[in-house]
């Protein structure tokens, strides 16, 4: 198995280890499907190394059962039973696509996004999480309700090796030009196009 070799080596003075220890900024974007899995399957990653493991889902609320939720929760346990892998926080306490739906409380939805901001920005400071995924944090800032040059500084200054990986669609071109790695997804062809509803064990 091959661990990736760079075309080039910059001549930056930088050991292949100060380089591997610089924090990655992930922006998983675009209309495809698979921006979050992709997410998960990073943190399925770091949660092997050992690292602590935040996610913080802006838009799908608490009483959404995700198969990948349930998962995390049990390798927590697992780490918390046998100190295998890392610990896992994760917070969803969006109210769902609030805004696709008639009678939605967007004021609610705003307020709920800012203050789970607030947490991830005192985490960051603290250097609580190795790597963190903010899941669907496009949607706040495309609509204003996080202030995006905060982000931008607070994501800017972490002190550490703290990673963080964004998802959401129509990612904001400055969030992208910060980011180490941008992906978008790009959709060719996609069941619900065709009228079906999403699958269990494909889309949660």
């Amino acid at each position: 198995m091959t661990r990736g070799m760079p075309s080039a080596v910059p001549d930056d003075g930088l050991s292949t280890q100060q380089r591997r220890l610089r924090p990655a900024l992930i922006v998983n974007t675009g209309d495809g499907k698979g921006k979050s899995t992709a997410a998960f399957g990073t943190a399925l990653r770091g949660w092997a190394q050992g690292w602590s493991i935040g996610v913080f889902q802006f838009v799908k609320s608490s009483s959404w059962h995700t198969g990948e939720r349930v998962a995390f929760e049990a390798l927590d346990a697992l780490h918390r039973e046998t100190g295998q892998g890392g610990p896992v926080g994760w917070i969803a306490e969006g109210l769902g696509f609030t805004w696709t739906r008639r009678g939605g409380d967007l004021d609610a939805q705003a307020e709920i996004a800012r203050a789970t901001w607030g947490h991830v920005r005192e985490l960051m400071a603290a250097q609580a999480h190795r790597l963190y995924v903010l899941d669907e944090f496009t949607y706040p800032l495309l609509r204003g309700w996080v202030d995006l040059d905060e982000v931008l500084q607070v994501l800017a200054e972490r002190p550490g090796t703290q990673h963080v990986i964004v998802t959401g669609r129509r990612a904001p071109e400055a969030l992208c030009e910060l980011a180490t790695t941008v992906t978008e997804m790009t959709k060719h062809k996609h069941p619900f196009d065709q009228g079906q509803k999403g699958q269990s064990g494909i889309e949660w």
